[in-house]
């Protein structure tokens, strides 16, 4: 199995990768439910479906509770989500409050993990290792070109080279608590519907 991609071209004119080709993601137009995830997890334990897919739907009550607390969440092998807002900026100290708060989101940090990917030698000649960093949900994906037409293609419009920002990124904000850009939202499509904001604790 394999995440599927098309060869999609560039056809923004005003785009400095005017003309270019990238790899676009597609999806399939069907969301994976509750029910799945609870059926997969008991094939790979010993838990009943029924008592996977209680502790499933108690997890959104479970992070509203704690999300309120003003806390982060720590999901291990997933990641780390907390609350962010963009605020309205004011001119008096005094004008600034909770009724300037607007837009409302969850900021998710992707879990990482050192990935060795080699060695190289200093300067001084000691030999050391080359790593990368990588997202441990996503390290182990492989890619697979598709031409199915039955799956969600991605949108490919946008600037840059290789890596031109589409899709639905994460939120920047004006004035935003703890918020940044979105997680690599959209290499040209690539990132689809995924990229929430990050958040470099």
């Amino acid at each position: 199995m394999a995440q599927k991609f098309i060869k999609s071209q560039n056809k923004n004119s005003k785009s400095i990768a005017f003309g270019k080709y990238f790899a676009t993601a597609v999806y399939d137009e069907k969301f994976i439910t509750t029910e799945q995830i609870a059926d997969f997890i008991q094939q790979q334990c010993s838990i009943k479906k029924s008592d996977i897919k209680a502790a499933l739907d108690e997890l959104g009550g479970a992070m509203k509770h704690f999300f309120e607390l003003g806390q982060k969440i720590r999901l291990d092998g997933i990641g780390i989500f907390k609350v962010g807002f963009s605020s309205i900026g004011v001119n008096k100290v005094e004008d600034c409050s909770a009724a300037t708060i607007t837009e409302r989101r969850i900021l998710f940090q992707p879990e990482t993990e050192r990935v060795v990917v080699g060695q190289t030698t200093n300067k001084d000649g000691k030999i050391v290792q080359k790593y990368v960093v990588a997202k441990s949900l996503i390290k182990d994906v492989l890619f697979e070109e598709t031409h199915e037409n039955t799956m969600k293609k991605s949108s490919s419009s946008g600037t840059g080279e290789s890596e031109q920002g589409s899709g639905n990124g994460g939120n920047t904000g004006g004035s935003t608590n703890g918020g940044s850009t979105g997680d690599n939202g959209g290499y040209n499509g690539g990132g689809g519907d995924g990229g929430d904001d990050l958040d470099k604790d």
